[in-house]
């Protein structure tokens, strides 16, 4: 028998050029506000960098419940970008963003 499942985190960096800043905060509100609406979002951020070395200047971080809040909300966000005919990785590609995007859960 298991124990009791640990949160997951989707963290996703970003490398956002200057002039691709606000239309592509704009998508993160809409997606983001998407997000908050699933059950088992515990935390939903979005981070900008103000120091540090680092190419990756926004990232968001959004902690689920479990794995499967984070697979409802994966295909609830597919059938909102489906329905409204958006692509992300197009999206990228034409603002010339660079991403980082992964699950992550707690070591200790």
């Amino acid at each position: 028998m298991s124990g009791p499942q640990k949160s997951i985190f989707r963290i996703d960096k970003f490398a956002v050029p200057a002039g691709a800043r606000d239309p592509f905060l704009a998508k993160i509100r809409e997606t983001h506000a998407l997000l908050d609406g699933v059950d088992g979002c515990l935390q939903n951020l979005v981070l900008e960098q103000v120091s540090g070395p680092g190419k990756y200047n926004i990232v968001t971080i959004v902690e689920w419940r479990d794995t499967d809040a984070l697979e409802q909300a994966k295909r609830a966000a597919q059938m909102r970008h489906q329905a409204s005919g958006f692509d992300p990785a197009t999206m990228l590609a034409e603002l010339g963003i660079e991403a980082d995007l992964g699950n992550y859960q707690p070591l200790m």
